[in-house]
């Protein structure tokens, strides 16, 4: 597993373009028709964490991989890629149609209250795919038609119009499926938990062999906000129904299950960077959690 695909990737491996230095340009952003860049001759998408965001409109039947997930979806979908996250997506259909736009973190700096990724779509744990129906892919694929049609202009205002257009399909899709994370956190046990889950979720995604999980006990994050870890527990017990100790086993089960499918370490390397001394601590846990052995996972 390649551990981060850069804006020079993308343009080397999809275009054989050498556009060194493009990653410097933190304002960047481009939009693309699917059949431009997929099908017979090119090359497929990697599994992988990229330093860009992306927003695509799918139409066909594809098998979705982000994370630990599998989806199949079919017909048009729009699909938010969070450059935290590794992703790929297999098409099952042999035409590739529709849209994609990628753009960086910075592109919206100074024009939103809040970065990027603060959007729901974008969020730990959030769901990034919407299926549409017919009038929902149309009036998406309007939108990227207006982003296509504007890069090819010489407007002097085209950025600020593009960022429009970027929203619009943001909050487009957020009508189709409102976020709880939309909602204000109204107590104190929610905002504990809250910056909890920022803890959490900061850690992640391990991109190389040498990274180390470190807050790996509810005392460590009690440590770390200056609580006692009862308090933790139970503003964590009381606002999710978990205690903090299955919610941070689940994290580290996941990542270890996405290390395990989709790179070649072994396991006393994914052991190591997960935060087990042992290889074989490592081994018991995951066998805890979903009754398989690392090893016997990977078969």
């Amino acid at each position: 597993m390649k551990s981060t695909e850069t804006l020079e990737d993308f343009y080397r491996v999809k275009f054989g373009i050498n556009y060194e230095g493009i990653n410097a340009d933190l304002g960047h952003f481009n939009v693309f028709k699917m059949e431009d860049c997929s099908g017979p001759g090119k090359p497929p998408v990697q599994y992988s964490r990229r330093d860009f965001y992306k927003i695509a409109l799918l139409r066909g039947t594809h098998l979705y991989h982000y994370g630990d997930k599998t989806l199949q979806v079919s017909g048009s979908t729009l699909i938010f890629f969070n450059p935290q996250i590794p992703y790929t997506f297999q098409p099952l259909t042999e035409t590739q149609e529709g849209y994609f736009c990628i753009f960086k973190d910075a592109f919206f700096t100074g024009h939103l209250r809040s970065g990027i990724k603060d959007l729901p779509m974008y969020a730990p744990g959030c769901k990034p795919a919407y299926v549409l129906n017919s009038e929902q892919d149309e009036a998406f694929a309007r939108i990227f038609d207006k982003m296509v049609e504007e890069m090819q202009s010489d407007y002097v205002f085209k950025s600020d119009l593009i960022r429009t257009y970027i929203m619009e399909i943001i909050h487009g899709a957020l009508k189709l499926q409102p976020s709880e994370t939309l909602y204000k956190h109204t107590d104190a046990n929610a905002r504990i938990a809250a910056v909890f889950t920022e803890l959490l979720e900061r850690q992640f995604p391990i991109e190389s062999r040498s990274q180390h999980f470190q807050l790996r006990s509810a005392k460590d994050f009690a440590e770390k906000l200056n609580l006692h870890p009862n308090h933790l527990n139970r503003a964590i017990k009381a606002v999710t129904g978990k205690t903090t100790t299955s919610h941070i086993a689940e994290r580290v089960v996941t990542e270890a299950i996405a290390l395990l499918k989709h790179t070649d370490w072994n396991i006393s390397e994914i052991s190591f960077t997960l935060g087990f001394e042992q290889p074989a601590h490592f081994t018991n846990f995951f066998k805890r959690q979903t009754s398989l052995t690392p090893s016997a996972f990977r078969v």
